[in-house]
Parts: structure tokens; C-alpha cells; sequence
């Protein structure tokens, strides 16, 4: 239970524009970034805002992958052989 309101806690904080980003798109922007920031051309004020960024993106790359996780563990293979899926309350 820890977990999840820390988890909440942390979705909370990421901003709109971030929450409705795919998590492949989020982690190409993420990449970006941190490719910026190892060539250091940036002003400091610009990479501590980049950095940031980073971070919200790096969180909500977690939180997808925590909830694919949750969706796959939840498939099994019915007697007949085929997958099905149970229904996954994901908060």
C-alpha cells in the first residue's frame, strides 16, 4: 500500500503535457535530453530546467511500465490453451 501512494504521489506531480505522452515518446524525449546534457552546451539554468524535465519524463516512463507490468501479469492460459486476460484494477 506504501507503494501505491508514493506511486500517486509521484503521478501527481508530472505535468499534463507529460501525462498524455506514450511511453515511447516520453522515453525519446528523455533520451534527448540526457544527450544534451552530456555535451554540455547548455546554459546552467537551462540544464537544471532540462534536468527536471528528465525527471518528470523518467517518472512517467516508470509509472507506464509498472502498469504494463500489472496488465501482463494478470494474463494466463485458460484450459483450452488460449490467453485470457483478467480484468486489472491499475490505480
Amino acid at each position: 500500500m506504501a507503494a501505491d501512494k508514493a506511486q500517486e504521489k509521484a503521478e501527481s506531480k508530472i505535468p499534463a503535457d507529460i501525462k498524455k505522452m506514450s511511453f515511447e515518446d516520453a522515453l525519446a524525449e528523455l533520451e534527448e535530453i540526457v544527450g544534451d546534457l552530456e555535451q554540455g552546451a547548455n546554459k546552467l539554468d537551462d540544464a537544471i530546467g532540462a534536468y527536471e524535465r528528465g525527471t518528470l519524463l523518467k517518472k512517467h516512463c516508470e509509472t507506464k511500465l509498472h502498469k504494463a507490468k500489472a496488465r501482463i501479469e494478470k494474463i494466463s492460459v485458460g484450459p483450452d490453451g488460449d490467453a485470457v486476460a483478467e480484468p486489472v484494477e491499475i490505480s
